[in-house]
This record gives structure tokens, sequence and C-alpha cells, in this order.
């Protein structure tokens, strides 16, 4: 992706998804419906764990994996504290 950024290169949604920098691919027009089935399923999932992940996520770039296998792990056991589902206490 990066050398597609900086060269001004363009690919196809079938080589886009060959190589891994799209997930899914569906028909045209379907973009929306596909968008919001998958809003639907990550909505079904803790608001606290889906917080995390994105927090894990975007961090990424921010600092070594050592540190962020530790604030995965972390995150991972505070989960277990959570009265949202996420955890053994309801």
């Amino acid at each position: 992706a990066k050398r597609m950024i900086l060269c001004g290169e363009r690919v196809n949604a079938e080589t886009a998804h060959r190589i891994g920098l799209v997930e899914e691919l569906v028909a045209k027009g379907e973009s929306l419906k596909a968008a919001l089935a998958l809003a639907e399923t990550v909505g079904q999932q803790s608001p606290v764990s889906v917080n995390y992940c994105k927090q894990l996520i975007n961090s990424v770039d921010t600092q070594t994996m050592a540190t962020g296998l530790v604030e995965e792990r972390d995150l991972f056991v505070d989960l277990f504290g959570k009265k949202d589902g996420t955890g053994a206490r309801k």
C-alpha cells in the first residue's frame, strides 16, 4: 500500500483483494449493505472489548511489539472484571 501511495500506482479490486489490501469484495452497489452488516456484527460484541481492540490496533505504529503485547495482556485481563458480558461477572 505504501508503494502504491508513494508512486501513484493503481490496482483493480481483484488485485487489491489478492494482495491483502482489502478483505472482501462485494458486488457493485452492495458496499453500503456489506458495511452495515459488518457494523451489525461488531455492534453485537462487547463495547469495552471493541474499544480495547481499537486501542491496540491504533497503537501499533507508536510502540514496540513488546510494549504492545504487555498492553494487550493487561487489557485482556481487565475484561474479566467488566460487567458488560466480557468477563465472568454479570
